[in-house]
């Protein structure tokens, strides 16, 4: 087994809203390998977005707060660490690709600028060794013309080529992690495969560890090489991806699955969770799913159930799933 690259443990993040605390993160552990592509999955409201950003502690605080956790990364805690070494941490060796180019690039300066500025504070590139590591770093995320495009402002591009700049961004100083916030959610089906392509052909070139945030499942089956499935501000199964699909075993990772469209069963009528997401104005106090499980019992609704191990290298968070002897097909 590789050697993490980042691990974290019992994060959790609340925000205070005038309607109360919300516990969008609830003690979510897990770990990164050297050079793996790590999926995170799960709804809108999950947690996904707000545990990445939390540790590089990018929300905003206040109303956030970090209440407790750490986050190893090359030797050191993440959520420990003063402002002026993790700026050293962010755009040097950990890249973050944003969910919305167009709000996350600054409108008044070139995109050039906004490459070159990483590479000057992180690397000390003098100007011109700065600007051509741009035009290559264009060229590799497949933007045409890349000298020229040095000097156009974010609002003269086009979403998937806004989105190439991000990346170019990310990777501009040779990150040992790339965080991926869902960074093809606003484009079309043609770009987002142009930019899917992108991420797996850096992939095998930079061998740089991913995490790619999605509730594309599709998407996660041809990149990732584990995957984590959030509910409810945790983590309630976690599996190497040819596993998960073959053998999901927590009831919303079945559900999710179910509700994928596939084109060997035509005609089928597409299945969907019934009820609601969890109100995380509450504390958990029990499963999160249990409201919308058709295996929920008791003990669901009283306990919090933790991640256990169900085959090699597959955990569950599941009361009713521990139960079994052996995995089960959906």
């Amino acid at each position: 087994m590789s050697t993490p690259v980042l691990k974290v443990t019992d994060l959790s993040t609340e925000f205070d809203t005038p309607d109360g605390v919300v516990h969008a993160v609830n003690g979510v552990s897990f770990e990164v390998r050297d050079g793996e592509f790590l999926g995170v999955v799960g709804e809108s409201g999950s947690g996904k977005s707000v545990t990445m950003m939390s540790l590089l502690r990018l929300i905003p605080i206040p109303p956030g707060r970090i209440v407790s956790g750490t986050a190893e990364f090359d030797d050191q805690d993440l959520l420990a660490m003063d402002n002026n070494d993790l700026r050293t941490v962010r755009g040097g060796k950990i890249g973050f690709i944003f969910q919305d180019p167009m709000t996350s690039l600054n409108p008044v300066l070139t995109i050039g600028h906004q490459i070159m500025e990483p590479l000057k504070l992180h690397l000390r590139c003098d100007s011109k060794t700065a600007r051509q590591t741009a035009a290559n770093l264009l060229t590799m995320v497949g933007l045409p013309d890349a000298k020229q495009r040095l000097k156009s402002y974010p609002h003269e591009l086009s979403g998937g080529m806004r989105q190439r700049v991000m990346i170019a961004i990310a990777l501009a100083c040779s990150p040992q992690l790339l965080i991926a916030d869902e960074p093809t959610t606003a484009l079309d089906v043609t770009v987002q495969a142009q930019i899917i392509e992108i991420v797996r052909n850096l992939r095998d070139q930079l061998g740089t560890a991913m995490i790619w945030i999605t509730h594309d499942l599709g998407v996660i089956a041809g990149l990732a090489d584990r995957v984590l499935v959030m509910y409810g501000g945790a983590i309630v199964e976690e599996a190497r991806v040819a596993d998960m699909y073959q053998r999901p075993e927590h009831p919303y990772t079945q559900g999710l699955l179910r509700s994928i469209p596939r084109l060997d069963q035509k005609g089928s009528t597409l299945e969907s969770i019934k009820g609601t997401p969890p109100n995380l104005y509450a504390a958990p106090t029990g499963c999160t799913f249990a409201p919308r499980c058709p295996h929920a019992f008791e003990r669901c609704i009283d306990e919090v159930p933790v991640l256990v191990g169900v085959g090699d290298d597959h955990r569950v968070a599941c009361w009713w799933d521990t139960k079994a002897e052996a995995p089960r097909d959906v």
